[in-house]
């Protein structure tokens, strides 16, 4: 286990190395007049930030000899196709209304055109590694009647680039609104795209060109509503901790001393509460080859969250480093595969398993078979619509091959290193030889009414920061603010267990002494709850349309709650078996 740690350090410091941004010029310095790179990336529906095309896709003027920019693995994942743009602006070179091309629009042509604007198409483009956006046109709508709008092109772009030296540090874009095009009805129109260049020199030192687009998630009134969340969470945990700790340590003191009580009097006299069952508590789960499985794959999760975190926190996912969170993932998760085949197969080990291959198999598909199955069908949807987001085949290629050199063989090595640990289940009670039958039970303390109330409160302490991570990740805001993110991650961590363990003492107080699969289910009900979020994010919260962009919504949304669950889950069950073995511990068993 030490060498997987060693290893995953080790990689820690090459993947901090390899998400760094590369610019075609390595070291972003210029001479006057010469080339700087301009790179067209996308175009698509502003609305619908998944359903993205390729920037020569729609009929713009095409150069004869296409050059595309070779992408790194997350830049794929992420849908960027990077190619030379048509606009050329050299350094420290202002220009006015240079002509880029001249062409006649087919009435087909106008009509691609057309539907793009109607959809609010935007366009991406990367000028020396600073990002670029502009709308392709605009709608006027002069009546209520669809039929009467207006559809323009814009055919003018005024570029406004700072810098400072040698160096680039910042550029705007923004369209002429004289300039335009009318592509409102099905004719051939002559197309002239223009462009401008202005050139300002400005102070701000190269380090912090990238800061505007991190402050914008920085500003005073967005770091309000932050600390709310923030402030809003502590309180629901204090009052949590507080209102737990007390009615936990009192029932459990009466508990304790009622017992030590009964031990000193008569030793007929009947057992009653969580005591009665303790012949039974540590009786192994059903499915223990899945529950082990389980287990070893939120250990897996938690692990790649806890390092996801540690590099946003030492600032490698700063805004538009392109494909960095991709690639990150891809790879720590990869590397950590070790860690669920150890944990999988030492804790089916500990509850007597015998055929830890079926096992380490389960732990290797329980969250990358759902994940695949996904894959596959949304790869089809968007290789359907023609969209970036639809991965090449070498692509996958590279991700099968990872998968197949190294996620594979460190899940091996990990489950047979859980194997030969040979750890024995630490049970301070002897288990019955036939277990008691549970007494029959109200309705809210079955399995789902207990996971609603075990999902509640913490996805309560957690849901307005939702709102951020979803409108950055399905949306054009940038997140920022990872350290606050970091304390509400915590606070999600310690409800959990908090939530997990009182409902297993209401659980065993009720002489119901199956608590395992019940543990863990309540703490992973918080994905539930957040999947729950996802429709009331995408009907009431965006403007989101189309088989596409919906599918890709629901369906990856679902794969990342399906890991929450797991995640959370294996929080919620080893706080539960911690809180069960101590206050066996603390009774005389027989």
């Amino acid at each position: 286990m030490e060498k997987i740690m060693a290893c995953l350090v080790a990689a820690m410091v090459i993947l901090c190395s390899l998400t760094l941004v590369r610019s075609d010029a390595s070291d972003h310095r210029y001479k006057a007049g010469e080339d700087v790179p301009l790179y067209a990336n996308k175009v698509g529906p502003f609305h619908n930030p998944s359903e993205t095309y390729r920037y020569y896709d729609l009929p713009f003027c095409s150069p004869a000899h296409m050059q595309e920019k070779k992408e790194a693995l997350g830049e794929v994942l992420n849908g960027d196709r990077l190619v030379v743009a048509p606009y050329k602006l050299e350094f420290q070179k202002d220009k006015e209304s240079e002509i880029v091309c001249q062409k006649k629009l087919t009435w087909e042509e106008v009509s691609l055109f057309r539907n793009a604007v109607s959809k609010d198409y935007y366009f991406q483009m990367y000028y020396d590694d600073l990002p670029i956006w502009g709308f392709l046109g605009k709608v006027e709508k002069e009546g209520n009647d669809p039929s009467e709008y207006k559809y323009y092109l814009t055919k003018h772009l005024q570029f406004d680039i700072l810098y400072n030296k040698d160096r680039v540090i910042e550029i705007g874009v923004k369209s002429d609104p004289d300039a335009l095009v009318d592509l409102t009805e099905d004719k051939e129109v002559d197309l002239e795209l223009t462009y401008s260049v202005k050139w300002k020199e400005t102070d701000t030192p190269f380090e912090k060109r990238m800061e505007k687009y991190s402050q914008t998630s920085s500003l005073p009134h967005h770091l309000e509503i932050h600390w709310f969340s923030i402030i809003n969470s502590c309180v629901t945990v204090l009052l949590l901790t507080g209102f737990l700790a007390t009615i936990l340590m009192r029932v459990l003191k009466n508990d304790f001393v009622k017992y030590a009580h009964d031990d000193e009097a008569a030793d007929d006299q009947e057992e009653t509460g969580w005591k009665y069952i303790h012949g039974d508590v540590f009786r192994y789960p059903n499915y223990k080859s899945l529950f082990a499985a389980a287990l070893g794959s939120g250990t897996q999760l938690f692990t790649l969250t806890i390092f996801i975190f540690m590099l946003a926190l030492v600032g490698v996912f700063y805004p538009y480093n392109r494909g960095a969170l991709f690639t990150a993932l891809v790879v720590i998760y990869a590397l950590t595969s070790g860690i669920a085949g150890y944990t999988a197969t030492s804790f089916y080990g500990q509850l007597e398993g015998k055929n830890w291959v079926r096992n380490l198999l389960l732990t290797g598909s329980l969250f990358c078979g759902p994940l695949f199955i996904t894959f596959c069908f949304l790869n089809t949807v968007a290789i359907a619509y023609s969209s970036t987001a639809a991965l090449p085949f070498g692509t996958i290629v590279v991700i099968f091959l990872i998968w197949t050199l190294v996620t594979s063989p460190l899940l091996v090595l990990g489950g047979i290193a859980g194997k030969n640990s040979k750890a024995e289940f630490q049970a301070p009670c002897r288990t019955a030889k036939f277990p008691r039958e549970i007494p029959s039970l109200p309705w809210y303390r079955k399995t789902v009414p207990q996971m609603a109330m075990a999902g509640f409160l913490p996805f309560s302490a957690i849901y307005i920061e939702l709102y951020y991570i979803f409108a950055s990740v399905w949306g054009h805001r940038i997140y920022t603010i990872y350290s606050i993110l970091f304390i509400v991650f915590i606070i999600l961590l310690i409800v959990t267990a908090f939530i997990t363990v009182a409902l297993t003492y209401f659980q065993l107080a009720a002489e119901d002494h199956e608590w395992w699969w019940r543990s863990f289910l309540c703490g992973g009900s918080t994905g539930v709850f957040i999947y729950g979020y996802c429709l009331y994010y995408y009907y009431a919260r965006s403007d989101m349309s189309g088989f596409m962009q919906t599918s890709f919504f629901f369906g990856y949304m679902a794969c990342i709650c399906y890991g929450f669950f797991l995640m959370l889950g294996t929080v919620g069950f080893r706080a539960a078996l911690f809180f069960v073995r101590h206050i066996y511990h603390s009774i005389k068993c027989e």
